[in-house]
């Protein structure tokens, strides 16, 4: 396993430098595209709550701040989450003609995950700035949270992919789950104090992650950070356990795609 990731490096670079070339090529705002979709989610959020039609409790941060802050990360989450099936779904032609180490797919997606990734921290940064928030030498252990962020989500990505593969449903399935996910996570509402709300947060795996690199952000002290490292823990075993399982999969998938 370990030596064909090695061997895969230059391939998935390849991969990754031809794909973001082709997702900005044929757009007008090119790279704003990674900063505009969290930025449309935080002025919505900002106007419900302003408005009354969504009532938010008071947040330690400055709503606009809490909410973009969250979007954001939320966003390096997602395209974490996504990759691995994107890029195996999009090289169906390759695998099915070609014989490569198939790491190749996964660490392209990474690859494209940090990309991105780095697009939206560089113009959050200024955006925090501007809102007058003073991260301080926190910031210094911020990419810690992103990569924890982008580790958990490659692990459940390749954990779906295989089945993904061969069933289109789950794809079609997993946004609303994402979107329902979003909502129990600290992203645009705060940690609840009690009840079944309070209980799903505390239980979502993405809590710590998200309240610790919000707080490495944005200079406050993390109070999970206990949590914070269990997850981590944990992520890296599932990632182990699936990549195996990925790797024992993709015959029989390709099998599957080319009769």
């Amino acid at each position: 396993m370990f030596s064909d990731l090695r061997s895969s490096h230059d391939l998935a670079w390849r991969l990754a430098v031809r794909d973001i070339r082709a997702q900005y090529r044929q757009t007008i705002l090119g790279i704003l595209w990674a900063f505009i979709m969290p930025l449309a989610n935080t002025l919505a959020w900002v106007f419900l709550n302003a408005s009354g039609i969504v009532t938010v409790t008071d947040t330690a941060l400055p709503y606009p701040v809490y909410v973009f802050t969250g979007t954001m990360l939320w966003a390096v989450f997602m395209d974490a989450l996504n990759a691995p099936l994107v890029q195996v779904s999009a090289s169906r032609g390759m695998l099915a003609k070609l014989n490569f180490p198939r790491e190749a797919l996964v660490v392209s997606g990474i690859y494209q995950t940090l990309f991105n990734a780095a697009i939206k921290i560089l113009l959050l940064l200024g955006a925090v700035f501007i809102l007058g928030v003073k991260p301080g030498w926190a910031l210094l252990l911020f990419p810690l949270g992103l990569c924890s962020l982008v580790l958990v989500g490659t692990a459940f990505g390749l954990l779906i992919t295989p089945v993904g593969m061969l069933y289109t449903d789950v794809g079609r399935a997993l946004p609303l789950l994402l979107q329902f996910l979003m909502y129990i996570s600290p992203v645009v509402f705060p940690m609840p104090k009690t009840g079944l709300a309070s209980t799903l947060f505390n239980l979502n795996p993405l809590t710590p992650l998200i309240l610790t690199s919000r707080d490495w952000l944005t200079g406050f002290a993390p109070d999970c950070l206990g949590a914070f490292a269990l997850v981590n823990l944990a992520a890296m075993v599932l990632l182990l356990v699936v990549w195996a399982v990925y790797r024992l999969a993709m015959p029989i998938i390709i099998e599957r795609m080319s009769s």
